[in-house]
């Protein structure tokens, strides 16, 4: 008797217990179905916990079984003459991938395929177009589920009702109630973020402590920034990165309790929207907004200090100065990198004492003025434009839908305030940022910044990013001017501290 080799092909959509129970008990039906033909199993393809319906999910294992399927052989040369599938809503929901496998399958002659109920002939039209007609039903099915589930959200969102999933960091399982240990967690790396301290430093800090997600895996910095960016925090919700809103504009409450105040977390939202820090050019101009980088920075003033050396014209060379080590000196060393760099490569300077005195400048600035202390108005200027501008929008709508104006005037205008609106909204949340960075300041008492700014993190020590949040609203750059030829005594006057205004 010839022996028919087959490939088995099993896929799931959501695997809930993580164990592959699913795809392994279709496994297990495949095989008995090449029995029942006659034919062997010779290779397993299995795309666990990937939805076929989905474009942009790639199922690696379905193109690599399309991939043998042409050639007619595995990788190690094996042969391949057919498939077996427990059902085709496993194989593909859209007709486009069934398009693709039936050309893989029926490339060469006398390839076979079966599931659960019976072998069927993928040569023969009518059967190919029953399986692409099934497929296009399919499609049909999953976008009719998914619209249902869409209007089943924005329905419970603007109910404020709690939605299902993974268990919220921070709540007990009912979602409405607030972890008595997780929540103090997600309250305190709010507070954190909004002193200045990075994602990588909190990270690491419940790394340490031992604090597990939802699912009890470790913290990622990337986890820790979905959480403290969700606005459930706050007791709000969004649906596809949009706020959920009632028709006066207003987020909609959930009925869960909150972790942190909503002005806490647009501080925080408007962090990582703004993108904080900026570039510094040659000529002290503020210039774009640097991306994002939340790994901890390794030392103190990388990005603040300039090289002052002189060039042949007169002006400084003003090049950002980057950390270097010598076999001599056990400490970093500042340098001015080299032509072809873009710097002069004339200037070096040792890097613990520089560290140690403008340390000592920022906290003599901290401590004769509170950073804190701000004439800034307690309330934001644009509100009664924010206000009115809503109040326009609503009015317009409302003499639109009872047929008082035309559609030319009201989408002509329309868009327009929605702009307005949402540039007004923007402002607010980077005023309300500023405030709070301002409360954050006047809550912190100077004599425990200078006591933490030098004990190790470990020892209660202020983690670096926080120290350099310091600095930075403290100081636009340092200057530091050349010594001079040989080794010399650290001269603190070679070094100008250009510190911002108010």
């Amino acid at each position: 008797m010839t022996i028919v080799p087959v490939v088995s092909y099993a896929r799931i959509s959501a695997d809930i217990r993580r164990d592959e129970h699913g795809v392994q008990d279709q496994h297990r039906l495949n095989r008995e179905t090449a029995e029942r033909h006659g034919w062997t199993v010779v290779h397993e393809y299995t795309d666990n916990d990937k939805s076929a319906a989905k474009a942009d999910v790639v199922r690696d294992d379905f193109e690599a079984m399309l991939r043998a399927l042409r050639a007619g052989e595995l990788p190690n040369r094996t042969a391949v003459q057919g498939v077996v599938i427990v059902a085709e809503d496993r194989l593909a929901r859209r007709p486009g991938d069934y398009e693709r496998f039936v050309e893989a399958i029926t490339y060469q002659d006398g390839r076979v395929f079966a599931d659960a109920r019976g072998p069927k002939d993928l040569y023969s039209e009518d059967t190919e177009s029953m399986g692409l007609f099934g497929a296009v039903i399919s499609k049909m099915e999953v976008r009719k589920m998914q619209r249902r589930m869409r209007r089943s959200h924005r329905t419970r969102a603007e109910q404020g009702l709690p939605v299902g999933g993974t268990r919220p960091f921070g709540w007990k399982p009912d979602r409405l109630t607030l972890d008595p240990q997780e929540a103090p967690l997600v309250r305190q790396a709010v507070l954190d973020l909004i002193a200045g301290r990075s994602l990588h430093s909190i990270t690491n800090q419940w790394r340490r402590e031992g604090a597990k997600t939802s699912l009890g895996n470790e913290w990622t910095s990337a986890s820790l920034k979905i959480t403290v960016q969700n606005p459930r925090i706050c007791g709000w919700r969004e649906i596809n990165g949009e706020l959920v809103r009632d028709t006066a504009g207003n987020p909609v409450v959930g009925q869960w309790e909150p972790i942190v105040t909503p002005e806490q977390w647009m501080a925080v939202k408007n962090i990582f929207d703004a993108r904080r820090g900026h570039y510094i050019h040659r000529d002290g101009r503020i210039g774009h907004i640097l991306t994002p980088d939340f790994r901890e920075p390794n030392y103190l003033l990388t990005g603040f200090l300039r090289c002052g050396r002189a060039k042949p014209d007169g002006s400084l060379c003003n090049t950002s100065l980057r950390v270097t080590h010598s076999k001599d000196c056990v400490q970093h060393i500042y340098i001015c990198p080299g032509k072809t760099a873009g710097g002069c490569g004339g200037l070096g300077r040792r890097g613990d004492m520089v560290d140690l005195f403008i340390s000592e400048a920022v906290l003599a600035k901290l401590e004769q003025v509170q950073l804190a202390a701000s004439t800034a108005p307690a309330e934001w200027p644009g509100q009664a434009e924010y206000e009115g501008a809503k109040t326009r929008l609503e009015e317009l709508r409302v003499q639109w839908t009872a047929g008082n104006i035309t559609n030319e005037l009201f989408f002509s205008t329309a868009p327009d305030l929605e702009k307005r609106i949402a540039r007004l909204r923007t402002e607010a949340q980077g005023f309300t940022a500023a405030a709070q960075r301002r409360q954050a300041r006047s809550d912190t008492d100077i004599s425990d910044i200078r006591r933490r700014w030098y004990l190790p993190e470990e020892e209660d020590g202020l983690p670096l990013t926080i120290k350099r949040s310091y600095i930075r609203e403290a100081l636009l750059a340092v200057i530091i001017y050349p010594s001079g030829k040989g080794r010399r005594k650290f001269n603190p006057d070679l070094l100008e501290p250009i510190w911002r205004e108010g």
